[in-house]
């Protein structure tokens, strides 16, 4: 299971040292969360405006309306709660760090695993292919085809390389823009899933 990336308590303390540096709405705390760990990790409202609600309970945080949105502030009992607790806030610093180390490290393994896996359904389907021919006594036929199938295997794995090295290169730039979407990791499992089933289909056709 995927360790939390916050412990308990800490986002509140950590949204309230976003907002010693200036007041801003929700979306905008997100927004600003979402860049602190490059696009890795982005709250949603769900857990943003609970713990937003909850400084406020406390005094430690106000609200006002700016037209449709609510902007929040840090009150002066705020600025004393961050003083107050600046060690816990440098540990808490340090373990958004390895979070998002460890996200990345996540975004990796998933796109590395989904790519050995279409190479392996090829090699297969390749197998397949020729032990199939083998039994049905075409061996001789089928030479020409083999060799066929065998230099698109190796076009294929060329192109999937090749995707590989775009693919990680797109995510280090968008992870560099604090650009990442939060479902990065179900969206590149999705897709190659997809991909997947439509190679088996064909395969089986």
């Amino acid at each position: 299971m995927t360790p939390p990336v916050f412990a308990h308590g800490h986002l509140r303390l950590y949204l309230l040292s976003i907002l010693a540096s200036q007041p801003m709405h929700g979306y905008e705390l997100m927004q600003a969360l979402g860049e602190r760990f490059g696009g890795t990790y982005v709250p949603s409202a769900g857990t943003i405006y609970p713990r937003l609600a909850k400084l406020e309970e406390e005094g430690l945080v106000t609200k006002s309306t700016d037209g449709r949105k609510t902007v929040y502030a840090i009150t002066d009992a705020g600025r004393t709660e961050l003083e107050n607790r600046q060690g816990e806030l440098d540990g808490i610093e340090s373990d958004v760090t390895d979070s998002v180390r460890r996200l990345a490290d996540e975004v990796r393994t998933s796109v590395n695993d989904a790519m050995k896996t279409l190479r392996a359904d090829l090699a297969s389907a390749a197998r397949e292919a020729r032990s199939e021919a083998h039994e049905a006594g075409r061996t001789v036929k089928m030479e020409p085809q083999r060799q066929q199938g065998g230099m698109q295997l190796r076009e294929a794995e060329m192109v999937l390389n090749e995707f590989r090295h775009q693919v990680r290169a797109d995510l280090r730039g968008l992870a560099a823009g604090g650009k990442l979407p939060e479902n990065t990791v179900s969206l590149l499992t999705s897709q190659l899933a997809a991909v997947r089933k439509s190679l088996r289909e064909n395969g089986a056709k």
